[in-house]
């Protein structure tokens, strides 16, 4: 229900809770654990998984859902816009072809607690601009970011 729900517009955004936790608050009884998950560094690869592989959502739709609906929503000005001249260009270049594990220890959140150990997921974040400047560069985030 809730991949048809974003399929058809009923959710309008996907969005992470992105809450990481130390090791110690996560791994104990389920009533005692801190709520939330890490999600920044998964969350597009896993909607392209769900989403795009199974032809229930277009790259359009995509990038509304992750980019264009959540700014409005919020109100951020520039934010989630086309390109256009004039603009600073806020981009994110994704190799949909190129295949990666998620791998909890070598996440870059300060946290490990990630359901999605030890998955493969498709495509990869090679480049990001924001503002019009370059803050990361094969898979890599730039320094003074």
């Amino acid at each position: 229900a809730l991949r048809e729900g974003l399929a058809d517009g009923t959710i309008d955004i996907v969005a992470t809770d992105h809450a990481p936790h130390p090791t110690e608050s996560k791994e104990c009884e389920w009533q005692a654990a801190s709520f939330g998950m890490i999600g920044l560094e998964t969350a597009l690869s896993i909607v392209v998984k769900t989403m795009i592989e199974s032809k229930l959502m277009s790259w359009s739709d995509l990038s509304d859902r992750l980019s264009i609906a959540p700014a409005k929503i919020a109100g951020y000005a520039n934010q989630g816009e086309g390109l256009a001249v004039g603009n600073f260009a806020n981009i994110t270049v994704f190799n949909p072809n190129k295949r990666w594990t998620v791998n909890k220890d070598a996440a870059k959140s300060k946290s490990r607690n990630t359901p999605f150990h030890g998955m493969e997921l498709p495509g990869v974040v090679t480049d990001v601009f924001y503002n019009g400047k370059q803050v990361m560069s094969d898979s890599k985030v730039l320094g003074n970011s």
